[in-house]
C-alpha cells in the first residue's frame, strides 16, 4: 500500500493542489496558497488547542455568550506568573477546607448507617457504643476540635466574599491565618485524608458543616468533582498524547515541580487543573469521550458536529489512593504500551475503546437509556459551540480552509460532560476496531462537506450535522480622527529684476532680425524657420510694453569694416522674407553663436570712437516673464 502511495505522489509531485491535508500545521504556509487551494488547517489555533490558550480564553466566556465555564471546564491556572501561583494556592486551601468540612459529614454518614444496619443485624443496642466512632477510630491519634473550627472560618470568609460583605471591614480588623497557621493545618488535613488520624467529637460540627457545604454547593459548580483528597493535575501548556501529566495532591509538590529553577525557560510553562475525583465509571474503570467536530469558516462561524464518537478505558482499575497516570489518564498513546489489569472486569473490551453506541447499549441496560439523548450529547454540542464562540476573535480566517478538531470529555457521577481540552489534528490512525471502523468514514463524511457541498448544497454529509452557523460579521465602520490641514503651501519665490526705463530705443534698432543661424537644439526638418532668440522672441510678443529708448551718438569705426542693412519684404514660397542683414565675422571664420560685426551703408564718424556703458549692461537686461540669456562672448574679439 505504501509503495503505491509513493507512486501516486510521484505522479502529481510537479502539479499544482487545490486540496490539501496534512498533519502538521506548519508544513504549509497557508498565506503563500491560491484562493482556491484548499487545505485542512486555519492559522492561530493556539486560543483553544493548547492547554494553556484554553485556560485563559475561557475565563472571557461570560463576555461572549451567557454560560458559566466552571460548569463544564475544571477551574485550571497557568502557573507561569506569580500572580496565577498565588490564586492557585488560594483556591488549593480553600479546597482543602471545604474537604474537611466533607470529612465531618462523609464521617458522620458512614458511622449512622453502620450503626443502623448493626443493630438490624445483632438487635443489640449496645453495638451502637461498640461500633461508635471513638470505638473504631480508638488506634488512630485524634486531632482536635480546632481544625474543624479553622476549617469553617476559612469556608464563611469565602462565602462573604462572595456577598461583597468583606468591603467594610479594614484591613487590621480582618484576621486571616497567618503563613504558619496555614502550614500546621495543610499538614493535618494530609494525615487525615491518609488515615492516619480522626477529629475528636466531630458529631459536634455534623450540622455547622452540612449547612456550609450545601451554601457552597449553591455558588460553586464544581464542588461536586472536588471529592476529599484535593488531587490536581498538572500538565504543560502545549504538549498532547499525554505527555509530562502528573497527578498531584500536594501543594508544595506542584509548586516545586513547576519552579523555574528546575526547569529551563522554553520548559517554564505548565497548566494545572483541577482533577475531576468522582468520574463515571464503567465496571469501575475510568473513561473519557473523543468527539469530533468540524469548522468551516470562522466568519461567519459554521460548525459540523458529528453524530458518533467512541470511549477510551484505562488499562487499570480506578483508585484514588493511586496517583499513577496509567489510572488516571485515558489516552490512547499511554495506554497501548500498559498490559490490563488482570482485576480489571472481563466484559470491557481488549482493545480499550467502546462506540457511542455501544455505550448507550450499556446505558440503555443500566436504565437510563434516556441520558445519552437528553444531558450528554446536547450538553457537549453546547460546550463546543461556546468555545469556538470564544476563540473566534483569536483566530485567522481564511476562506477555502476547514479543519477537524478532537474534544476530550469526562463524564460526572451525574452525566455531565467536563471538557478536559481540544486537540487540533486529532489521529485517524485505525489502531483498534473501533477506530478502524470510525475514523474512513469520518474522512469520507468531511470530503462531502467540504467538497461535496460546494456543488449541491443538499448533498449528504453523512454523520455531520450543522451545529452553528453565525450571522456574517461584518467590518466595523471606522471611526478614526478625521484630520485635515489648512493653509497655503509655501513656494519658491521667483526673482524679478527690476525694469529699466532710463534708456530709450528707436524702433529702426527693434526692427534688426539677427543673423540666419541653425539653432543646435532645433529639430532637422525641410525648411526650418529661421531661429529667434529669447529676447527677441519676448520683444515681439510684448511689442506694445516695450520700453522706448533712443540711441546714442553713433560710434566711430573704421571705414574698412562696413555692413549693408536691407530692409526687404518680399514673398517667396508662400512666406514673408525677413529682413536681411550681411554680418562678418571678425575672424572671417564659420559662423558661430557668438557676437558678430555688422557693416553699414553709410562710414560712421569715427573721431568719437568710445565703448558705451550700455553696452555691458544690454545683455542683462531683464522683463518680468524672465531674464534674457546672455549670449557667448567670442575670446579674443572685441567689440569695435
Amino acid at each position: 500500500m505504501e509503495d503505491i502511495h509513493d507512486a501516486m505522489a510521484r505522479l502529481v509531485k510537479n502539479e499544482m493542489p487545490y486540496f490539501l491535508w496534512t498533519i502538521k500545521r506548519d508544513i504549509i504556509d497557508c498565506h503563500s496558497l491560491h484562493g482556491d487551494q484548499m487545505l485542512n488547517h486555519y492559522g492561530k489555533t493556539a486560543s483553544f488547542t493548547t492547554k494553556i490558550g484554553l485556560c485563559w480564553n475561557l475565563r472571557s466566556l461570560p463576555w461572549y455568550v451567557q454560560a458559566d465555564p466552571d460548569t463544564f471546564f475544571p477551574r485550571c491556572y497557568s502557573l507561569c506568573t506569580e500572580s496565577e501561583k498565588q490564586a492557585f494556592l488560594d483556591d488549593f486551601r480553600l479546597t482543602m477546607a471545604s474537604s474537611i468540612l466533607k470529612w465531618v459529614v462523609s464521617h458522620q454518614n458512614c458511622n449512622r448507617s453502620k450503626a443502623r444496619s448493626g443493630r438490624e443485624e445483632a438487635g443489640d443496642s449496645d453495638l451502637n457504643h461498640k461500633t461508635g466512632p471513638e470505638n473504631a477510630n480508638s488506634k488512630l491519634t485524634g486531632l482536635s476540635e480546632q481544625l474543624v473550627g479553622l476549617a469553617c472560618k476559612v469556608c464563611q470568609d469565602y462565602l462573604a466574599q462572595l456577598e461583597h460583605e468583606d468591603i467594610d471591614v479594614s484591613a487590621d480588623a480582618a484576621k486571616d491565618l497567618t503563613e504558619d497557621e496555614w502550614r500546621d493545618l495543610t499538614q493535618q488535613y494530609y494525615s487525615l485524608i491518609r488515615g492516619d488520624v480522626y477529629i475528636s467529637n466531630s458529631r459536634n460540627h455534623f450540622s455547622q458543616c452540612q449547612a456550609l457545604l450545601n451554601k457552597i454547593s449553591c455558588v460553586n459548580p464544581q464542588t461536586e468533582i472536588d471529592g476529599l483528597q484535593n488531587i490536581w493535575i498538572v500538565k504543560p501548556a502545549a504538549k498532547s498524547r499525554g505527555r509530562d501529566i502528573v497527578c498531584m495532591n500536594r501543594v508544595e509538590e506542584i509548586l516545586e515541580l513547576v519552579a523555574p529553577d528546575h526547569l529551563s525557560a522554553k520548559d517554564n510553562k505548565w497548566v494545572v487543573q483541577k482533577y475531576i475525583e468522582t468520574p463515571l465509571l464503567i465496571y469501575d474503570t475510568k473513561f473519557d469521550i473523543r468527539q469530533w467536530f468540524l469548522v468551516t469558516d470562522w466568519n461567519p462561524l459554521t460548525i459540523w458536529f458529528y453524530k458518533d464518537s467512541y470511549l477510551r478505558f484505562s488499562t487499570q482499575r480506578f483508585s484514588l489512593d493511586n496517583l499513577d497516570s496509567a489510572i488516571h489518564l485515558c489516552n490512547n498513546s499511554i495506554q497501548k504500551h500498559l498490559k490490563n489489569d488482570k482485576g480489571r472486569s472481563p466484559l470491557l473490551p481488549q482493545h480499550n475503546m467502546w462506540t457511542s453506541g455501544r455505550f448507550q447499549e450499556y446505558l440503555q441496560q443500566r436504565g437510563q437509556g434516556s441520558m445519552w439523548g437528553s444531558v450528554i450529547y446536547p450538553s457537549m454540542k453546547r460546550v463546543v459551540a461556546d468555545t469556538m464562540q470564544v476563540a473566534q476573535g483569536c483566530m485567522e480566517p481564511r476562506r477555502n480552509s476547514f479543519e477537524l478538531y478532537g474534544a476530550d470529555f469526562v463524564l460526572g457521577r451525574d452525566f455531565r460532560p467536563w471538557l478536559i481540552e481540544i486537540n487540533s489534528s486529532p489521529t485517524m490512525h485505525p489502531s483498534t476496531p473501533v477506530t478502524a471502523q470510525l475514523c474512513p468514514q469520518v474522512q469520507e463524511d468531511i470530503i462531502s462537506v467540504v467538497v461535496g457541498r460546494r456543488d449541491d448544497r443538499c448533498c449528504d454529509v453523512g454523520n455531520f450535522e450543522l451545529l452553528w452557523r453565525q450571522p456574517a460579521v461584518g467590518l466595523p465602520p471606522s471611526h478614526g480622527p478625521n484630520l485635515c490641514v489648512e493653509g497655503l503651501s509655501v513656494r519658491k519665490a521667483r526673482k524679478h529684476m527690476p525694469p529699466i526705463s532710463s534708456f530709450k530705443f528707436p524702433s529702426s534698432v527693434l526692427d534688426i532680425q539677427p543673423p540666419k543661424v541653425r539653432c543646435p537644439l532645433a529639430s532637422p526638418g525641410p525648411t526650418p524657420e529661421p531661429p529667434q532668440t529669447a529676447a527677441q522672441q519676448d520683444v515681439k510678443r510684448k511689442d506694445a510694453q516695450v520700453l522706448s529708448c533712443s540711441l546714442p551718438k553713433p560710434l566711430k569705426r573704421p571705414a574698412v569694416r562696413s555692413c549693408k542693412v536691407k530692409s526687404i519684404h518680399a514673398e517667396s514660397g508662400g512666406r514673408v522674407e525677413h529682413p536681411a542683414c550681411d554680418f562678418q565675422h571678425v575672424d572671417n571664420k564659420a559662423a558661430k553663436t557668438g557676437l558678430t560685426k555688422a557693416r553699414c551703408d553709410t562710414h560712421a564718424d569715427t573721431s568719437g570712437l568710445k565703448e558705451h556703458p550700455l553696452l555691458a549692461v544690454l545683455p542683462s537686461i531683464g522683463t518680468m516673464e524672465g531674464t534674457l540669456g546672455q549670449p557667448a562672448r567670442p575670446s579674443g574679439s572685441e567689440w569695435t
